[in-house]
């Protein structure tokens, strides 16, 4: 490359080099650093104190508690989202004649905001009023005050979340199941595989990439979830539904206590690139491309 291209390389870099720096590199690099800061709030004063916020964290019960909602949030959300939506997408790529009607039904709930999700999940959930109560009603069952009780709180919080995200999974299955060659499965049957051996050996390995890039998008949204725990729950029933994410915000915007909000960002970035290498690290032996 000339140094007329790589010129011209650059200058077409730049501005997204810029809004990267700007949006994404310096916020992280003030978060890191006010880690290590007792910040006053409503104040720019801020005294450093080290390794402080990191020791309180650690030895808080309150803290670990939100690391045990947040990994049981992350179980609830991540495998039932997956199961369910490769089981539809494979469902729609054998039915043709439907996939677009229900492709478009699925996809609905993505697009309407958290916050109205949230609010329609609040209708269902009503103890007295709610359609899923009044169901169980019909059953013979009586259902739980959902959003209310420790037991169930997370529970109902994770199906809203696995509603609300399970329309994107499904497309992008959709999307790799059609680049399958039909041919192969063809062969397959031919051979005297059923449906099932074809699935698990032709199909699953194919498919490899798709639900290994949706799993680990799936497993960041899921540390990052706060809009529908924020609505439904705030956190609440004792601390049940309160995640690293929903803990951060209520230390950095309601208690002012940015230092020690700080440093739950700088372990949360943490616990999703570790979680994003451990998937990257699996995937070697896991994963077939081509």
């Amino acid at each position: 490359m000339n140094r007329k291209s790589s010129a011209l390389a650059w200058g077409l870099l730049f501005p997204t080099l810029a809004v990267l720096a700007l949006f994404v590199l310096y916020p992280a690099a003030q978060s890191f650093w006010l880690s290590f800061q007792d910040v006053e709030p409503f104040s720019k004063r801020s005294f450093f104190v080290g390794f402080e916020n990191y020791q309180v964290l650690f030895n808080s019960p309150d803290y670990w508690q939100t690391v045990r909602v947040t990994l049981f949030f992350l179980l609830y959300t991540v495998i039932p989202s997956l199961v369910i939506s490769l089981t539809v997408a494979v469902l729609l790529d054998a039915n043709p004649f439907f996939q677009n009607m229900f492709r478009t039904l699925f996809l609905l709930p993505v697009a309407i905001s958290s916050s109205m999700a949230a609010m329609l999940w609040i209708f269902i959930y009503n103890p007295t009023a709610g359609f899923l109560n009044y169901a169980l009603d019909v059953l013979g069952i009586h259902g739980p005050n959902w959003l209310a009780d420790p037991d169930w709180a997370l529970v109902a919080v994770a199906v809203a979340t696995v509603w609300k995200e399970i329309g994107f999974n499904i497309i992008f299955f959709l999307a790799g199941l059609t680049s399958i060659p039909l041919e192969l499965k063809e062969a397959a049957e031919l051979d005297g595989a059923n449906s099932w051996q074809v699935f698990r050996y032709v199909t699953l390995p194919l498919l490899s990439p798709t639900l290994f890039f949706v799993s680990v998008v799936s497993v960041i949204n899921s540390l990052q979830s706060f809009g529908q725990i924020h609505i439904l729950t705030t956190g609440g029933p004792m601390g049940e539904t309160t995640t690293l994410v929903y803990n951060l915000y209520r230390d950095a915007f309601v208690k002012f206590r940015t230092g020690l909000a700080s440093s739950e960002a700088v372990i949360l970035f943490g616990l999703i690139l570790l979680a994003t290498m451990v998937q990257f690290r699996m995937a070697k032996k896991r994963v077939h491309y081509g």
